[in-house]
């Protein structure tokens, strides 16, 4: 090679390595972190963000997906940017955004379809843009799915077998308020804690999604499972406001479209796993019973409403409750 060609070699090299680092220096970094396993409701809801994202922003943004178990830290590690996305449960929402509380009162939602409407609807979008003011910005909605009620020896035939029983809740007053309505001993304890306390017989029952019920085996520490589903327990996506303010329109785009692809594949593995859930929860040996008079159950936590009327608002509660389809 002669000198004027390996000069026109180094050349042409320069100029590749510089382009390489051009477009490394131009690509934005995207960490979403989750508190759940690759293959589950939030896990592929996570993929299928990343897929959607890194297409529609042509490359410019590089999703990276990381597991962080405790939620509330996650959702504080939003707020502060020291990550930038963050999906999982939106149990500890409420402590960022009181108003998303709402969600929580029992009976609020009669099935996925109404719970789905409403989320999507105004309500959903209003709660969401509530959000930044508090440090996050809301992507969308997601979901664990409808809670259920599980007990030991004692069954339950209607509400008023609820009397006087130790049921463990989450550490949510919401729900602790509505439980005693019906004269439930609710005892909130840290979910690690549930386990042992139901061997012990600390407490009679629990509630929890199905995939929680079956994936922690709790099943086995109780005869009785009944499909109550009393509160539906939504999911979030969010991420840093000042991140997304810094995004050109196009990656805003991408991240929106990364939104709802991820709340529709999350949906759908919620679906899937309750409905196959329950089938390997009553193959496993536990009662599995259909509560078809959910209205029995409503009335019996009814006395709570007025408080929930007052923390909330009567108008809210009614549009979500009396929400119908387009």
């Amino acid at each position: 090679m002669n000198p004027s060609q390996s000069t026109k070699t180094a050349a042409l090299t320069s100029l590749i390595l510089a382009a390489g680092i051009l477009t490394a220096s131009a690509q934005t970094t995207l960490t979403l972190t989750h508190s759940s396993p690759a293959d589950s409701h939030f896990g592929l809801a996570a993929t299928a963000f990343k897929k959607v994202v890194e297409e529609k922003s042509g490359g410019t943004i590089n999703v990276v997906i990381q597991r962080m178990d405790n939620e509330r830290e996650a959702l504080e590690s939003v707020q502060f940017g020291s990550q930038e996305c963050a999906m999982g449960s939106a149990g500890p929402l409420g402590n960022f955004v009181a108003e998303t509380r709402v969600l929580d009162v029992p009976f609020l939602f009669d099935s996925y379809k109404h719970a789905r409407g409403v989320l999507d609807s105004d309500v959903g979008q209003e709660l969401l843009a509530l959000f930044p003011a508090h440090g996050l910005y809301g992507v969308a909605w997601l979901e664990n799915g409808f809670r259920n009620l599980t007990t030991g020896s004692k069954a339950v035939h209607s509400p008023d077998d609820l009397r006087g029983m130790k049921i463990r809740t989450m550490e949510n007053q919401v729900h602790m308020q509505a439980w005693q309505a019906a004269g439930v001993l609710p005892t909130p304890m840290a979910f690690s804690e549930l386990p042992s306390a139901l061997q012990q017989g600390t407490v009679d029952g629990q509630e929890n999604p199905i995939p929680v019920i079956l994936s922690n085996n709790l099943d086995m520490m109780q005869k009785h499972l009944y499909l109550t589903r009393h509160v539906y327990s939504p999911g979030i996506f969010v991420c840093n406001p000042d991140f997304i303010a810094g995004l050109t329109d196009e990656q805003k785009a991408a991240v929106e479209d990364g939104g709802k692809a991820a709340s529709a594949a999350n949906r759908a593995r919620v679906e899937q796993d309750e409905t196959a859930g329950i089938e390997t929860l009553r193959k496993r040996g536990i009662e599995v019973v259909e509560v078809t008079d959910r209205d029995a159950y409503r009335k019996a936590m009814a006395s709570a409403n007025a408080g929930f009327e007052s923390q909330f608002g009567a108008d809210l509660l009614k549009r979500i409750r009396d929400w119908k389809a387009q």
